[in-house]
């Protein structure tokens, strides 16, 4: 797949998973487990991308003795969400008119 648009699909995934409630990495991964795969060394670059975006902001809290860093969907994020959203749409029709649905 085209590097460039697996970037813009992995974001929306990883919003769509934040945008359900403040998430942490290791449940961002999980949430998306089964869609896409996505492991730590692919998503925390993600994450800080769309951190410097202004989609996400984060928190960090103690939990288990150990620090996590918890993430939020911004409104930027949310708009960004939704445009994300209609262009797999669109990439959804041009797909099931070329190809009929079929692979």
């Amino acid at each position: 797949m085209d590097i460039q648009l697996k970037k813009g699909i992995l974001d929306v995934c990883v919003l769509h998973a934040i945008s359900k409630g403040e998430s942490y990495g290791y449940k961002i991964i999980s949430d998306l487990q089964g869609v896409i795969e996505v492991s730590e060394s692919t998503l925390y670059p993600i994450l800080k991308r769309l951190e410097a975006a202004g989609c996400l902001t984060t928190r960090t809290a103690e939990y288990s003795g150990r620090l996590r860093r918890y993430y939020k969907i911004t409104n930027v994020g949310l708009k960004r969400l939704l445009e994300g959203r209609s262009d797999l749409q669109e990439i959804n029709v041009i797909y099931k008119k070329l190809f009929g649905g079929r692979l």
